[in-house]
């Protein structure tokens, strides 16, 4: 709190941040098996794990070189995981790293980075869905406090984490109802940029 209570915002600085996420990203995907890479993730269910990294390298490419027609819809996302669905996780990571100095530039003063946003939630995706402890902190609580606003009537009711996920339609109606807040489930529907979802999520210890 800053003087006389008000509350103090916390400038983040998206570059540095969206660094972070792609150097766990880039010490994580090469521990993985074959089985872990072709299981599906619960957070984008038509996606695989590999199918994820590819999505992230492909994102970062497309974001960088303004192949943008289409985004952020599903023939956009489509035609970049095809493209690099056949590529070893050692590829795409090398791709994802290529770019993280112009990506990084790119989202300099941006206070709603769209492509830094989506690495930390599907990075979150694969934490969830492969049983991974939770992100620390610092990896998604950024991200919360930014879209705190829009949930301002839970704040204090729900943890962050939870808040995070939800608004970006990885927690279910059942378990947002499960939060005991008062809200309708129509009110919580309208939590979630992604519309709400019917699947229940895997929620880290």
């Amino acid at each position: 709190m800053g003087r006389g209570g008000a509350s103090v915002t916390t400038v983040t600085d998206w570059g540095a941040f969206y660094r972070e996420h792609v150097a766990a990203i880039s010490e994580l995907a090469p521990t993985l098996t074959g089985e872990q890479l072709a299981s599906k993730v619960d957070g984008t269910p038509a996606w695989t794990v590999h199918e994820v990294l590819a999505h992230l390298a492909g994102v970062a490419s497309d974001g960088v070189t303004g192949r943008m027609d289409g985004a952020p819809g599903p023939e956009w996302t489509s035609r970049h995981v095809n493209e690099r669905v056949h590529l070893a996780v050692a590829d795409l990571v090398e791709e994802l790293r290529e770019h993280e100095d112009a990506v990084a530039a790119s989202v300099a003063g941006n206070p709603r980075p769209a492509l830094v946003w989506n690495i930390a939630v599907h990075h979150a995706d694969l934490h969830e869905s492969l049983g991974l402890p939770r992100l620390p902190d610092h990896l998604w609580a950024p991200v919360a406090e930014a879209v705190a606003p829009q949930v301002s009537r839970l704040t204090g009711e729900v943890a962050p984490y939870e808040l995070f996920r939800a608004v970006f339609s990885r927690r279910s109606r059942a378990q947002m109802q499960a939060w005991g807040t008062g809200l309708s489930a129509e009110e919580l529907d309208e939590l979630c940029i992604f519309g709400p979802r019917e699947d229940d999520q895997p929620v880290p210890a």
